[in-house]
C-alpha cells in the first residue's frame, strides 16, 4: 500500500518545512522562469528568512508525502476582504494529478473560515497555460492584466466566496 498526500498547516517556528519549500519553489519555478526568459523572478531569489516571515503573517498549507513536502500554498485575507493566494507549487513529479486544486480548495476554505474574505485573488503569467487552465477550472476568470516587462504579462484572477460552493460541488 502507497502513501497517501496529506495537507496541513505549516507552522511558523518549522523550519524543515520552511526550508523544503524553499528548495521545492526554486525547482518549480524554473519552468516559469524558462517560459518568460527571466530567471531573476522573486520565487527564485526569495530568501529563507522572507519565507519564514511568511510562515509568521500568512496562511502556508504544505502537501507531504510521508516526511517530504510535496506541494504548497500561500495566501492572506486583506483588510478589505480579499483573500490574495499565491505561490501555488506542486513537484514536478506529483503534477497532474489533481493535487495543485486540492491544495487551492484547502487554501480557500482556511481563508474564507469566519467570513473575513469576500472574494479570492490571484496571478500568473499569460503564457503559464496549464496554471490558467487550473484556475479556470476553479471558477476563477480574468479580472485585469498588468504588462510586468517585454516578455511577462500579468494575468489576474477573481472568484467570489460564494461561487467556492458551486464550483467545488459541480
Amino acid at each position: 500500500m502507497g502513501m497517501s498526500v496529506t495537507i496541513s498547516e505549516a507552522a511558523g517556528d518549522d523550519t524543515d518545512a520552511a526550508e523544503q519549500i524553499l528548495k521545492l519553489q526554486y525547482l518549480c519555478y524554473q519552468s516559469e522562469a524558462e517560459l518568460y526568459g527571466d530567471y531573476s523572478i522573486e520565487p527564485l531569489t526569495q530568501s529563507l528568512d522572507s519565507l519564514r516571515a511568511e510562515l509568521d503573517t500568512g496562511v502556508v498549507l504544505v502537501a507531504r508525502l510521508g516526511d517530504e513536502v510535496v506541494a504548497s500554498v500561500r495566501g492572506t485575507v486583506d483588510a478589505d476582504g480579499t483573500a490574495r493566494i499565491g505561490k501555488l507549487i506542486v513537484h514536478p513529479r506529483m503534477q497532474r494529478h489533481g493535487l495543485g486544486g486540492r491544495l487551492l480548495d484547502a487554501i480557500e476554505r482556511r481563508l474564507g473560515a469566519g467570513g473575513a474574505a469576500k472574494c479570492f485573488q490571484l496571478f500568473t503569467g499569460h503564457r503559464s497555460e496549464q496554471n490558467l487552465q487550473l484556475y479556470r477550472k476553479h471558477g476563477y476568470a480574468p479580472v485585469g492584466t498588468q504588462r510586468v516587462n517585454e516578455r511577462l504579462t500579468q494575468v489576474t484572477l477573481a472568484k467570489d466566496v460564494d461561487a467556492r460552493a458551486f464550483v467545488t460541488s459541480a
